[in-house]
Protein backbone atom coordinates (compact mmCIF):
# COMPACT_ATOMS: atom_id res chain seq x y z
CA UNK A 1 0.00 0.00 0.00
CA UNK A 2 1.47 3.51 -0.58
CA UNK A 3 1.95 5.67 2.27
CA UNK A 4 0.92 9.09 2.53
CA UNK A 5 2.65 11.64 0.89
CA UNK A 6 4.20 14.59 2.85
CA UNK A 7 5.07 17.72 2.47
CA UNK A 8 7.58 19.35 5.67
CA UNK A 9 8.08 23.25 6.41
CA UNK A 10 10.47 23.96 8.77
CA UNK A 11 13.03 26.81 8.52
CA UNK A 12 15.53 24.53 10.40
CA UNK A 13 17.02 22.40 7.38
CA UNK A 14 18.63 19.41 10.30
CA UNK A 15 14.97 19.36 11.17
CA UNK A 16 13.68 18.98 7.35
CA UNK A 17 16.36 15.94 7.58
CA UNK A 18 15.50 14.22 10.47
CA UNK A 19 11.98 14.01 9.83
CA UNK A 20 12.37 12.94 5.97
CA UNK A 21 14.54 10.26 7.51
CA UNK A 22 12.08 9.22 9.79
CA UNK A 23 9.19 9.35 7.63
CA UNK A 24 10.66 7.32 5.18
CA UNK A 25 12.08 4.55 7.28
CA UNK A 26 8.12 4.36 7.96
CA UNK A 27 7.01 4.23 4.50
CA UNK A 28 5.74 7.44 4.08
CA UNK A 29 6.73 9.35 1.28
CA UNK A 30 8.39 13.14 1.72
CA UNK A 31 7.59 15.04 -1.90
CA UNK A 32 8.44 18.34 -0.83
CA UNK A 33 9.55 20.63 1.59
CA UNK A 34 10.07 24.61 2.93
CA UNK A 35 11.52 26.74 5.07
CA UNK A 36 9.25 29.15 5.46
CA UNK A 37 5.19 29.51 5.93
CA UNK A 38 5.24 31.30 1.87
CA UNK A 39 7.04 28.63 0.30
CA UNK A 40 5.34 25.75 2.05
CA UNK A 41 2.18 27.41 0.46
CA UNK A 42 3.75 27.63 -2.78
CA UNK A 43 4.84 23.78 -2.44
CA UNK A 44 1.87 22.65 -1.12
CA UNK A 45 0.04 24.64 -4.11
CA UNK A 46 2.43 22.67 -7.16
CA UNK A 47 2.62 19.10 -5.19
CA UNK A 48 -1.04 18.56 -3.34
CA UNK A 49 0.25 16.10 -0.53
CA UNK A 50 -1.88 14.71 1.37
CA UNK A 51 -0.53 16.10 4.64
CA UNK A 52 2.01 19.20 5.58
CA UNK A 53 4.14 18.85 8.34
CA UNK A 54 4.21 22.27 9.51
CA UNK A 55 6.43 24.07 12.22
CA UNK A 56 4.20 27.32 14.04
CA UNK A 57 6.89 29.70 14.25
CA UNK A 58 9.33 30.17 10.94
CA UNK A 59 10.49 33.80 9.89
CA UNK A 60 8.48 35.77 7.31
CA UNK A 61 5.23 34.14 6.84
CA UNK A 62 4.11 31.66 10.07
CA UNK A 63 2.96 28.43 9.90
CA UNK A 64 -0.48 29.90 11.19
CA UNK A 65 -0.55 31.91 8.54
CA UNK A 66 0.57 29.35 5.77
CA UNK A 67 -2.11 27.36 7.48
CA UNK A 68 -5.18 29.10 6.88
CA UNK A 69 -4.01 29.71 3.51
CA UNK A 70 -3.23 26.05 2.14
CA UNK A 71 -6.99 24.86 4.03
CA UNK A 72 -8.28 27.29 1.52
CA UNK A 73 -6.59 25.70 -1.48
CA UNK A 74 -8.39 23.61 -3.71
CA UNK A 75 -7.20 19.70 -3.03
CA UNK A 76 -7.25 17.96 0.18
CA UNK A 77 -4.07 18.48 2.17
CA UNK A 78 -3.98 18.48 5.90
CA UNK A 79 -2.06 20.62 8.26
CA UNK A 80 -0.51 18.73 10.74
CA UNK A 81 0.99 21.44 13.33
CA UNK A 82 4.64 21.36 15.21
CA UNK A 83 6.49 23.33 18.12
CA UNK A 84 8.88 23.16 20.30
CA UNK A 85 6.24 25.11 22.49
CA UNK A 86 3.89 22.98 24.72
CA UNK A 87 1.56 26.27 25.21
CA UNK A 88 -1.98 25.49 24.93
CA UNK A 89 -2.78 28.86 22.97
CA UNK A 90 -0.38 27.58 20.13
CA UNK A 91 -3.29 24.36 19.92
CA UNK A 92 -6.17 26.60 19.72
CA UNK A 93 -4.37 28.66 17.13
CA UNK A 94 -3.63 25.91 14.95
CA UNK A 95 -6.86 24.45 15.26
CA UNK A 96 -8.20 28.02 14.70
CA UNK A 97 -6.37 28.14 11.02
CA UNK A 98 -7.93 24.81 9.92
CA UNK A 99 -5.08 22.69 11.63
CA UNK A 100 -5.95 18.58 11.65
CA UNK A 101 -3.43 18.23 14.57
CA UNK A 102 -0.71 19.01 16.86
CA UNK A 103 2.54 17.76 17.65
CA UNK A 104 5.63 18.84 19.56
CA UNK A 105 8.91 18.37 18.09
CA UNK A 106 10.12 16.07 20.38
CA UNK A 107 7.81 13.50 19.06
CA UNK A 108 9.15 9.96 19.33
CA UNK A 109 9.31 8.51 15.35
CA UNK A 110 6.38 6.12 16.09
CA UNK A 111 4.29 8.79 16.76
CA UNK A 112 5.14 10.68 14.04
CA UNK A 113 4.40 7.94 11.60
CA UNK A 114 1.47 7.40 13.22
CA UNK A 115 -0.15 10.48 13.40
CA UNK A 116 0.73 11.43 9.37
CA UNK A 117 -0.98 8.00 8.98
CA UNK A 118 -4.28 8.82 11.07
CA UNK A 119 -4.22 12.71 9.83
CA UNK A 120 -4.42 11.24 5.82
CA UNK A 121 -7.46 9.35 6.78
CA UNK A 122 -9.09 12.76 7.67
CA UNK A 123 -9.49 11.84 11.79
CA UNK A 124 -8.13 14.73 13.87
CA UNK A 125 -5.07 14.01 16.06
CA UNK A 126 -6.33 15.35 19.17
CA UNK A 127 -9.05 13.09 21.00
CA UNK A 128 -12.37 15.58 21.04
CA UNK A 129 -12.03 15.68 25.07
CA UNK A 130 -8.55 16.98 24.54
CA UNK A 131 -9.62 19.59 22.25
CA UNK A 132 -12.84 20.93 23.91
CA UNK A 133 -10.68 21.50 27.15
CA UNK A 134 -8.55 23.45 25.16
CA UNK A 135 -11.23 25.22 23.08
CA UNK A 136 -12.95 25.92 26.25
CA UNK A 137 -10.29 27.15 27.97
CA UNK A 138 -9.53 29.73 24.94
CA UNK A 139 -12.72 30.49 22.96
CA UNK A 140 -13.65 33.67 25.30
CA UNK A 141 -10.86 35.94 25.42
CA UNK A 142 -8.13 34.64 23.88
CA UNK A 143 -6.61 36.81 20.57
CA UNK A 144 -6.77 34.37 17.95
CA UNK A 145 -8.07 35.02 14.47
CA UNK A 146 -11.13 32.78 13.88
CA UNK A 147 -11.83 30.00 11.36
CA UNK A 148 -14.22 31.23 8.74
CA UNK A 149 -18.12 31.12 9.80
CA UNK A 150 -20.22 28.84 8.02
CA UNK A 151 -23.86 29.00 7.68
CA UNK A 152 -25.12 26.46 9.80
CA UNK A 153 -29.10 27.07 8.23
CA UNK A 154 -27.67 24.52 5.96
CA UNK A 155 -28.11 21.68 8.40
CA UNK A 156 -31.02 19.73 9.08
CA UNK A 157 -32.17 19.89 12.93
CA UNK A 158 -30.83 16.23 13.31
CA UNK A 159 -27.53 17.37 11.96
CA UNK A 160 -27.46 20.54 13.75
CA UNK A 161 -28.26 17.98 17.19
CA UNK A 162 -24.79 15.95 15.48
CA UNK A 163 -22.78 18.58 15.13
CA UNK A 164 -23.82 20.07 18.64
CA UNK A 165 -22.68 16.63 20.55
CA UNK A 166 -19.49 16.53 18.19
CA UNK A 167 -18.48 19.87 19.58
CA UNK A 168 -19.04 18.97 22.87
CA UNK A 169 -16.31 15.92 22.40
CA UNK A 170 -18.54 13.15 21.91
CA UNK A 171 -17.55 10.08 19.50
CA UNK A 172 -19.66 9.00 17.36
CA UNK A 173 -20.45 5.60 19.37
CA UNK A 174 -21.50 8.02 22.24
CA UNK A 175 -23.73 10.10 20.04
CA UNK A 176 -25.54 7.03 18.80
CA UNK A 177 -26.20 6.07 22.48
CA UNK A 178 -27.19 9.33 23.22
CA UNK A 179 -29.85 10.00 20.16
CA UNK A 180 -30.59 6.52 20.37
CA UNK A 181 -29.31 5.85 16.60
CA UNK A 182 -26.95 3.30 14.97
CA UNK A 183 -23.06 3.92 14.67
CA UNK A 184 -23.50 3.80 11.26
CA UNK A 185 -26.59 6.60 10.78
CA UNK A 186 -24.17 8.88 12.95
CA UNK A 187 -21.55 8.21 10.64
CA UNK A 188 -24.04 9.17 7.49
CA UNK A 189 -24.95 12.28 9.83
CA UNK A 190 -21.30 13.33 10.23
CA UNK A 191 -20.14 13.12 6.64
CA UNK A 192 -23.39 14.97 5.65
CA UNK A 193 -21.95 17.79 8.02
CA UNK A 194 -19.15 17.78 6.96
CA UNK A 195 -19.90 18.06 3.14
CA UNK A 196 -22.23 20.50 3.79
CA UNK A 197 -20.10 23.00 6.00
CA UNK A 198 -16.58 21.75 3.98
CA UNK A 199 -15.00 20.77 7.00
CA UNK A 200 -12.37 18.75 6.93
CA UNK A 201 -12.43 16.61 10.11
CA UNK A 202 -13.82 16.09 14.23
CA UNK A 203 -11.36 18.96 15.29
CA UNK A 204 -12.40 22.04 12.74
CA UNK A 205 -15.87 20.75 13.52
CA UNK A 206 -15.17 21.79 17.24
CA UNK A 207 -14.01 24.73 16.66
CA UNK A 208 -16.84 25.84 14.12
CA UNK A 209 -19.07 24.37 16.75
CA UNK A 210 -17.86 26.92 19.53
CA UNK A 211 -17.03 29.91 16.66
CA UNK A 212 -20.75 29.91 15.59
CA UNK A 213 -22.23 29.82 19.24
CA UNK A 214 -23.78 26.08 18.84
CA UNK A 215 -21.59 25.39 21.97
CA UNK A 216 -20.44 27.46 25.07
CA UNK A 217 -18.06 27.41 27.05
CA UNK A 218 -18.58 25.30 30.28
CA UNK A 219 -22.05 25.11 28.64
Amino acid sequence: MTGPRVVIADDQAFVRIGFRMILNSGGVEVVGEAADGAEAVSVVRDLRPDVVLMDIRMPGMDGLEACRRIVREPGDSRVLMLTTFDLDRYVYEALAAGASGFLLKDVTPEHLVAAVRLIETGDALLAPSITRRLVERFASGAPVTPAVHRDLAVLTPREREVLTLVGGGRSNSEIADDLTLSEATVKTHVARIFAKLELRDRAQAVVLAYETGLVTPGG
